[in-house]
């Protein structure tokens, strides 16, 4: 388990203080990216800290995130950047990111306007749970 969790959140009085570039610099130079040049992110609404989705982001999605708040994402099926909600509406406000103890995940918390799955779903996991006693 993580001692503790580096990242930013609109209430980090960091991020209040230094230009939203520095912030990113400073956050991504720690980040260890895959071989492909992405890192997994997980995504948690933050009122309910229910799990939306897993995405992926490389370097750009990661700076365009902590700088304009909007969750940005890699698509590596279209390969190339979207800001989720751009289509349909479904967007994602991002309150705070932050790295696991290893560096190789990112967290996402959001607020999450409509629905974060591509089905329309709450949840990218609503559709498939296996109840465990």
């Amino acid at each position: 388990m993580c001692p503790f969790v580096r990242g930013f959140s609109k209430a980090d009085p960091i991020r209040q203080t230094r230009y939203m570039s520095e912030t990113a610099a400073s956050f991504t130079s720690a980040l260890n990216f895959n071989s492909a040049g992405l890192i997994p992110v997980v995504v948690q609404e933050s009122q309910s800290k229910a799990v939306l989705m897993l995405a992926w982001m490389n370097l750009e999605a990661v700076t365009q995130t902590i700088e304009t708040s909007a969750a940005t994402y890699w698509s590596r099926s279209r390969n190339e950047l979207w800001v989720k909600g751009a289509t349909s509406g479904n967007t994602q406000e991002v309150v705070g990111i932050a790295y696991d103890c290893d560096a190789d995940t990112i967290l996402l918390t959001v607020v999450q306007h409509g629905g974060a799955c591509h089905t329309g779903d709450n949840s990218c996991f609503d559709q498939h749970q296996v109840a465990l006693s």
